[in-house]
């Protein structure tokens, strides 16, 4: 497993009654590249993986959002990511594929409130709209590459390379200050 390197603490980082945005403790993360029949991977992994771009799969603690025609990423809790690359090995002579640990790459931010949609529009030209609840998708937020999931239709996450986590954190902060003084 790869080492958490995000300086950032887990924990609430700006609440108004607007938006509450908060930095997520550690998860297990996977990125995962297949084709053909994935019928075995699917075995291993307990999932029957997700095929149209920007679905999303769970299986307990398992989830799998699909980024591409050939690409998921997975999340889990950080103890099960070991089983489930070992699982995966255990099928890759009959279907060769690439499982990467990325668990320490990235962390993630929980962005809720009436008005997490136009909080997030600060960063993201995407139409957030059109990213129905359940679903999710790779976009740019500030110019940074984050993957963002929508929860539920006021709650999002969003996955952030730790490289820019600090950057970006800062914006959603100034736009929750934002949105409140609008309410003001």
């Amino acid at each position: 497993m790869t080492a958490h390197t995000s300086s950032l603490s887990s924990g609430v980082a700006a609440v108004s009654s607007a938006a509450r945005v908060s930095v997520e403790a550690p998860c297990g993360r996977l990125s995962l590249r297949a084709r053909g029949d994935l019928s075995a991977l699917e075995g291993a992994l307990g999932l029957a993986l997700p095929r149209k771009v920007g679905g999303r799969a769970a299986a307990g603690e398992l989830q799998a959002l699909c980024l591409g025609p050939d690409e998921w990423m997975l999340h889990a809790p950080l103890a099960a990511v070991s089983g489930l690359v070992e699982a995966c090995a255990g099928v890759y002579g009959a279907l060769p594929h690439s499982l990467v640990d990325v668990s320490g790459r990235e962390v993630s931010f929980q962005i809720s409130g009436p008005r997490a949609a136009e909080l997030l529009t600060l960063g993201c030209a995407r139409d957030i709209d059109t990213i129905a609840v359940g679903e999710g998708r790779r976009t740019l937020f500030d110019g940074s590459t984050v993957i963002l999931w929508r929860d539920a239709a006021d709650s999002f996450r969003m996955d952030v390379w730790n490289s820019f986590a600090s950057h970006l954190l800062h914006l959603l902060e100034v736009g929750v200050r934002e949105l409140a003084a609008e309410a003001l």
